[in-house]
């Protein structure tokens, strides 16, 4: 063999031993990314959940006093990993008693196609958490685990609930202050000054206002089996709201079951003719826009008709005779307001229509609020003037129908309505405190006081909402419906209402109430009239005010209270008697109810009756009911 052979074959195996160790070098490097993978798919540490971007710590809801309506709570998720559970069938026996499900269930889930994660049970109270955490450490399951999530709690249920709105499970407001408010309950995460804890908002509704509005609306709703209905309470003098109902209303505890009649916001969104309550803000507006029609006297004989025109008659039930404008609040005269109706132009009787706020909104802070229906006198019809006048024609919602009644509280300035009292943070420092603001002046001051004076009750179709005691202004009304997608009016279908302004002299409070499609009567005065008669004498009671005749006490004004006192309850039943309900709210904190008792509260006030009774041992899930008063 030459020299040339001798070089070839020595290059020739060179060249295969540096393939030998290319390969052997891939070789490695492939069992090293086996190894690793094999290692990772292994792993008890499942990949991380990505949670919702939202706070940690959302502000809690509480009405004008404090009291708790909504907190947040912590619950946890329980999921798997399939490819991480080692044994199936065992994690099925164990878990499946524990969530309350079947075995077969959740091992139909664990083997089945698709994500190779689960959730096998959602929203776990933090007993069941302990018991499974304990259970999985007990079988060495694998491929589990249980996640903090954040819960809201609505200790008060259906009080309120409509105003308060439902948290969704991505930690956003789905309506009501939760949605409207959701940038302070939960800031967003670069927001200046923001630490991770959400605001307080204190709501200015009054918890024990509201739970007597409420209870009184069930008791209309079952009586006259009426298809829904709206009332509010408001401070005449600051537009503070200290009572909104809307029936039906959901259940926060079963927000998700609620039906779209329960979720819908009547006092911010329904539109409805308003009747003859709507009569206080026309005449007012007519007797100022022409201050010598204080005293007029218009004809009823039952009937006021368009000569030359084929329109329909206004007509009265009954006619009035002579009557001025205090007779046409008093009697609801529709004739009397139709005839004065014509002291003034189109164009001038809406405008002052539209400075006592209609086909405008509120702004109050919820969502979708309504602006009305309100035409422009373009397209009137000659009926349209005396037609509107007698509160027909236009489309309005309560919050409008409250906010424009403040100007009769006020000196002829109507105020804005607010649902917000104040706003606090984690340390109680006040952020921001509602201060009324004066909207509009639509009428003076004497044009007020003159309303406030024929609307009393001492006379006038009203009668039924007097307040023993104290002087009330109050006009009622009886509302025909408009068909469902036509332009005639229901022969069966009605809103019956009361709007109450008290004490006449120097009005405090402002009640209205809509009572929509009652049966078996129509009439505001005498389905709507005294419902708002009961709840003005709670509330004169409630708030102090006098009535004649009854005996003044005087006092320092100083009463002790013991402030920021929670009850932790352990294994034995403690005395709760006299304790309040804002002291019962710490209840709800999971800190201090470690063994997870069912706490059922009925009533407003303070404890009078409790089960079990004081000293009795409690254990694990003990149902807690307490009656206040």
């Amino acid at each position: 063999m030459n020299s040339y052979d001798k070089n070839t074959t020595k290059r020739i195996h060179n060249i295969k031993y540096r393939f030998i160790f290319i390969f052997f070098l891939i070789a490695i490097f492939i069992i090293s990314l086996l190894f690793q993978f094999g290692s990772f798919m292994l792993s008890a540490d499942e990949p991380p959940i990505q949670l919702p971007n939202f706070s940690k710590m959302r502000g809690a809801i509480t009405d004008r006093n404090g009291q708790l309506l909504a907190l947040q709570t912590k619950l946890y998720n329980l999921s798997a990993t399939k490819t991480l559970v080692t044994d199936k069938e065992l994690c099925a026996k164990v878990i499946a008693p524990l969530i309350g499900s079947s075995e077969e269930d959740i091992l139909q889930k664990l083997t089945s196609d698709g994500s190779n994660f689960l959730y096998l049970k959602k929203k776990l109270t933090e007993s069941q958490k302990a018991i499974i955490t304990e259970a999985i450490k007990q079988n060495n399951l694998k491929g589990i685990r249980l996640e903090e999530v954040i819960n809201r709690t609505y200790p008060e249920n259906k009080l309120a609930s409509t105003l308060i709105g439902f948290l969704g499970d991505d930690g956003y407001g789905l309506s009501g202050i939760e949605y409207s408010a959701q940038n302070i309950l939960s800031p967003p995460e670069h927001t200046e000054g923001y630490d991770g804890k959400g605001y307080n908002v204190f709501l200015s509704i009054d918890n024990h206002i509201q739970y007597l509005m409420q209870k009184a609306s069930e008791t209309a709703m079952e009586t006259w089996q009426s298809e829904s209905l709206i009332f509010i309470a408001a401070d005449a003098k600051s537009g503070e709201i200290l009572g909104y109902v809307s029936e039906p209303s959901p259940d926060l505890a079963f927000f998700t079951q609620s039906s779209p009649e329960q979720l819908l916001d009547r006092p911010a969104n329904y539109i409805y003719e308003p009747g003859s309550v709507f009569k206080i803000f026309s005449v007012a507006a007519l007797m100022d826009l022409n201050e010598d029609i204080e005293h007029e006297q218009y004809y009823c004989d039952g009937s006021f008709s368009f000569p030359h025109s084929n329109l329909p008659a206004i007509t009265c039930q009954t006619p009035h005779g002579t009557v001025t404008a205090e007779g046409i609040i008093q009697h609801s005269c529709n004739v009397g307001v139709s005839y004065m109706s014509e002291t003034s132009s189109n164009q001038a009787f809406y405008e002052k229509l539209r400075e006592f706020g209609f086909g405008q909104k509120t702004g109050i802070e919820l969502p979708g609020e309504t602006s009305g229906l309100f035409a422009n006198p373009r397209s009137w019809s000659a009926r349209s003037k005396p037609t509107i006048a007698m509160g027909q024609e236009l489309g309005v919602s309560a919050l409008q129908i409250v906010e424009a009644a403040t100007a009769f509280a006020n000196g002829g300035n109507r105020i804005d309505i607010s649902l917000i009292s104040k706003i606090t943070d984690n340390n109680e420092t006040v952020l921001y405190v509602h201060t009324p603001e004066v909207e509009s002046t639509p009428i003076s001051a004497k044009t007020a006081e003159k309303m406030l004076e024929y609307m009393a009750t001492d006379n006038g179709i009203a009668w039924r909402a007097s307040v023993s005691g104290v002087p009330i202004s109050a006009k009622t009304g009886t509302a025909q419906m408009v068909l469902e997608g036509q332009k005639t009016y229901s022969k069966t279908d009605y809103v019956a209402s009361c709007i109450a302004l008290f004490p006449s002299d120097n009005p405090q409070i402002i009640l209205y109430l809509a009572v929509i499609k009652p049966q078996g009567n129509i009439y505001g005065s005498v389905v709507a009239a005294p419902i708002i008669s009961e709840i003005a004498s709670e509330i004169v009671d409630y708030y102090g005010l006098n009535r004649d005749g009854s005996i003044n006490i005087k006092h320092s004004g100083i009463v002790s209270t013991e402030i920021g006192k929670k009850i932790i309850l352990g294994k034995t039943m403690p005395d709760l008697s006299g304790i309040s309900k804002k002291e019962l709210q710490s209840l709800f904190d999971q800190s201090l109810n470690p063994y997870q008792y069912t706490i059922l509260i009925e009533g407003d006030g303070y404890v009078y009756e409790q089960k079990p009774a004081p000293g009795e041992p409690l254990t694990q899930g003990t149902k807690i009911e307490l009656k206040l008063k």
